[in-house]
């Protein structure tokens, strides 16, 4: 396909595609998703090699959140019967970080439920990170707190923080239709302290919530502009007792499609499977890897994911490896502005509440040119389960 070759080239050279070959790929056929996969796939390699990077979450305060996000289980009102508790202690945190470093993380995603941290929760944090860091030398750390205010980032940042995370989830001209409570705008803001206080920059996008292809190619446009370090990629987790429980929108092949396209838009950038890649990719996230090269291990904030040591036995099944400790995760003409290493001056990627962790507070809703439900991508609602372990309880971590 001459349409894939030009990709290729352009995110080879970090070329921007017009927004007619990002349209162009989600338009494929399933009879050319290997070809898109292969393609993808080789800018992919090009700049990130087999490496695959696993992060790790710690739900830091769970629920009661003052917000309307529409697909987030932790939301106003919200009746999913998730766990709720307030923050953690340091060395409660740090236990459960740990768990997830000796699976082998090199990231620890510290993520809040709530609109933003007051100055005392940002003390809280800072408390956290320094336990973390403390009893794991190298150790990456980002937040995922909700909306800064100002000065916050830099304290963070202060505090020993690499990363900062706060999805965008959608395009600006559908924000609106999945929350009420705060803007499009503020989360472009939040995003931009983070950047200007020499955080890595993490932010990404929920598929799956009805939008349209021209809703996904924007939301992914307004993140090349921001240039954050990584992009996660959510797919909606519908948790029954949210708004948009009844959205299954996704198939395999579709979450496929959209990682190429993030991939092929985002050449150089840490592209992230995050929330519900068991749940929609389901026997393909192998392949999926060909176009990500970063996951999260274990569980989600809320609820369960894939086995740790599936987790892992996947990724060398396919032929990767897992990204090293001591290992820098961006291409040097990215790392050597300061982000990407736990080396450098204070930077990396990530994501959360407010956020986009591993499912951006359980993944995303909004409206548009909906991909309809089909026999082959039925609810299946068995794969979704409410996490009952790990953080905030006494029963041991999946890691």
């Amino acid at each position: 396909m001459d349409l894939l070759n030009t990709l290729v080239d352009k995110g080879l050279r970090r070329e921007l595609p017009t927004r007619e070959e990002a349209l162009a790929v989600l338009a494929t056929s399933d009879d050319e998703l290997l070809d898109v996969v292969a393609a993808a796939g080789k800018v992919r390699r090009h700049w990130f090699g087999r490496r695959v990077k696993l992060n790790y979450l710690v739900n830091l305060k769970s629920g009661l959140c003052p917000e309307d996000c529409s697909y987030c289980s932790q939301r106003l009102g919200s009746s999913t019967g998730i766990l709720k508790y307030t923050w953690l202690k340091p060395d409660e945190a740090s236990k459960a970080a740990a768990a997830g470093l000796a699976g082998g993380a090199k990231r620890v995603c510290l993520v809040a439920s709530g609109r933003g941290p007051t100055d005392r929760d940002v003390d809280r944090v800072a408390g956290t990170i320094k336990a973390i860091k403390d009893q794991n030398e190298g150790v990456e750390v980002c937040a995922c707190l909700g909306l800064l205010s100002d000065g916050q980032a830099e304290r963070l940042r202060e505090a020993g923080a690499d990363a900062y995370n706060h999805n965008l989830n959608t395009s600006e001209s559908t924000y609106g239709d999945i929350t009420t409570t705060h803007t499009y705008a503020d989360r472009v803001d939040t995003v931009t302290k983070a950047h200007a206080a020499g955080l890595s920059a993490c932010s990404g996008l929920i598929a799956g919530m009805g939008e349209s292809d021209e809703d996904l190619v924007d939301v992914v446009y307004s993140l090349r502009e921001l240039d954050p370090d990584s992009v996660p990629v959510n797919f909606l987790i519908p948790v029954e007792g949210t708004p948009l429980a009844k959205e299954w929108n996704l198939t395999p092949q579709r979450c496929l499609r959209i990682l190429a396209m993030v991939r092929f838009v985002c050449p150089d950038v840490e592209v992230r499977i995050a929330g519900g890649r068991e749940v929609h990719l389901r026997t393909m996230q192998p392949l999926a890897l060909n176009l990500a090269n970063s996951i999260f291990l274990g569980d989600y904030l809320t609820t369960e994911g894939q086995a740790g040591k599936a987790d892992l036995e996947m990724i060398a099944d396919a032929g990767f490896e897992v990204e090293g400790a001591g290992e820098v995760t961006l291409p040097e003409h990215r790392a050597a502005g300061g982000c990407g290493s736990h080396e450098s001056a204070g930077c990396g990627s990530h994501e959360g509440a407010g956020c986009g962790s591993r499912e951006s507070h359980e993944s995303g809703g909004v409206c548009g040119t909906a991909v309809p439900a089909t026999a082959a991508n039925e609810a299946r609602t068995d794969l979704v389960a409410v996490r009952r372990r790990g953080a905030g309880t006494d029963l041991a971590p999946n890691a």
